[in-house]
């Protein structure tokens, strides 16, 4: 049988990258890092990628990566979301090298490997797996168009751009204008990139890349939906041991104790399926099942979860100040990125033949 537990590997690097956001990451600095002009934080994902080397996880070793598998950038995804970390780690370690890996694009692959360059595929978020991605015009070896919903595409040193001949094409950044557009997970942000007369070089077919990116985020998204959810529970439960009414911890009362014991349920349900996910795309068996699986329940139940830590924090938790709104917002964020629940949910319903009605 499968083993979802994690190994001592695993946990290793789960703990070395803790202690690197402990230390680099602190609530407050993602907050003010949210109101600012630059929300990205370029310092940690330095130390993330060049000094960890975890940009290239998924890079075999002859192409200068770290040959891991999904299962380890998973674990560094819960740890990026328990922090919610303003780092383009899901964009360019995971969606825009799986795209360079379908394309076996080695020399750009380095780079994204090394950390060196960011990458971004220029698919909107909310692309659900299988769902086709929106292309730019080929005209005269140039591109034209614009794309809208590009997560990090600010920060992005090459955009990997789906066109409509079938290519996907690699374009440098300052060879397109990227406009900011409102975006609800502040540590995230979108924006619009515009193509006009834009240089690009093909780098392979956008079709198999586009999906093979997507259905890679999605099933590591419930990683960080974990570590979303799972920071929110245990945050809550710490709150709610120290405030304090009728001289008594309110964590005591047994109404909360009911909610808790059930979100600690979701959260342990989440757990199996997103490590299940992971595993899947590790060993490619059955994979779109396991990855549909995942996002038709990591969603609601990150949502859910910062939902009740929000309330359960009474006060507290309406303010700006403590960290618990990035969390429910990047719950949000993150429950229409790479498809809804539902979209995954009618895409099991035909892999597994339990069609409705």
């Amino acid at each position: 049988m499968t083993d979802l537990l994690y190994s001592e590997e695993e946990e290793a690097l789960r703990a070395a990258v803790r202690d690197l956001l402990t230390d680099h990451c602190a609530a407050a600095d993602v907050i003010a890092r949210g109101e600012s002009d630059t929300p990205h934080d370029l310092a940690l994902w330095k130390l993330l990628a060049d000094g960890m080397g975890l940009a290239g996880l998924l890079v075999p070793e002859e192409q200068g990566g770290q040959g891991a598998t999904h299962r380890e950038a998973a674990v560094v995804l819960e740890e990026l979301g328990r922090a919610v970390a303003p780092v383009p780690y899901l964009t360019s370690a995971v969606v825009a090298t799986e795209a360079l890996l379908a394309c076996d694009e080695r020399e750009l692959l380095g780079r994204l490997a090394s950390g060196r360059t960011i990458g971004a595929l220029a698919v909107a978020l909310h692309t659900a797996p299988g769902a086709g991605a929106e292309a730019v015009r080929v005209e005269n070896g140039r591109l034209h168009g614009e794309l809208t919903g590009i997560a990090d595409a600010a920060v992005a040193d090459v955009l990997l751009v789906p066109a409509d001949d079938g290519g996907l094409y690699a374009v440098p950044a300052d060879a397109v204008t990227v406009t900011p557009q409102v975006s609800l997970d502040l540590t995230r942000p979108l924006a619009s990139v515009r193509l006009e007369g834009a240089p690009g070089r093909r780098v392979g077919d956008a079709a198999p890349a586009v999906r093979r990116a997507v259905r890679a985020a999605a099933g590591l998204l419930a990683s960080e939906q974990l570590g979303v959810a799972d920071w929110a529970l245990t945050e809550t439960v710490r709150y709610l041991k120290e405030r304090k009414q009728f001289n008594r911890p309110v964590g005591g009362f047994q109404a909360l104790k009911h909610r808790l014991a059930q979100l600690w349920l979701e959260v342990v349900n989440l757990r199996a399926a997103a490590r299940a996910a992971a595993d899947a795309l590790t060993t490619g068996e059955d994979t779109e099942v396991s990855v549909a699986v995942a996002q038709a329940y990591a969603a609601p139940v990150a949502v859910h979860v910062t939902e009740e830590a929000l309330q359960l924090h009474g006060g507290i938790g309406m303010t700006w100040e403590h960290p618990v709104h990035l969390y429910l917002k990047r719950a949000k964020a993150d429950s229409i990125a790479y498809g809804t629940a539902g979209s995954h949910r009618e895409a099991l319903a035909t892999l597994v033949d339990l069609q409705g009605p």
